[in-house]
């Protein structure tokens, strides 16, 4: 955990994040972006490469499936006290076109759907850059108390 983590509340470190301080583990290892964060809503870009392809030259569709769920789960963190911590409960991706390389920078953009004190649910979209959608999601995470 970072020093920013361990004192501060899920809006303060997920700014910190799309400012560009902090990130690590799976976020550090598909470079992803933090684009913007603000109470209940998490932007994140990432750009697909060789490196996420699956062997008939399409991007895995687990590249697209981490973006959304650190996107919406970031949303959901946004609302978290500091003495508060989650996990995803459930994930839900929806494919509608193939990433590849040639794609460019594709942007994951996701918001609180309901916010209670043990479940909260986010939705997200993934789109490229003229827009287009990719893939959108829904996830579920359960809250509880940091340390559980």
């Amino acid at each position: 955990m970072t020093a920013i983590a361990e004192k501060s509340d899920g809006l303060t470190l997920m700014k910190a994040l799309a400012a560009g301080s902090g990130g690590s583990g799976m976020g550090a290892l598909m470079a992803m972006k933090g684009g913007h964060a603000e109470a209940g809503r998490m932007t994140l870009q990432a750009v697909p490469g060789p490196q996420h392809g699956n062997p008939i030259g399409i991007t895995h569709g687990g590249f697209a499936a981490t973006l959304l769920d650190s996107a919406m789960s970031c949303a959901v963190h946004t609302t978290l006290g500091p003495d508060e911590t989650y996990v995803t409960t459930d994930l839900h991706i929806s494919y509608v076109r193939a990433i590849t390389p040639a794609t460019g920078t594709v942007t994951a953009q996701a918001e609180i759907v309901s916010r209670g004190r043990r479940l909260a649910t986010a939705r997200g979209t993934l789109v490229d850059e003229n827009g287009k959608l990719l893939a959108s999601g829904i996830a579920t995470c359960m809250i509880m108390a940091a340390g559980q």
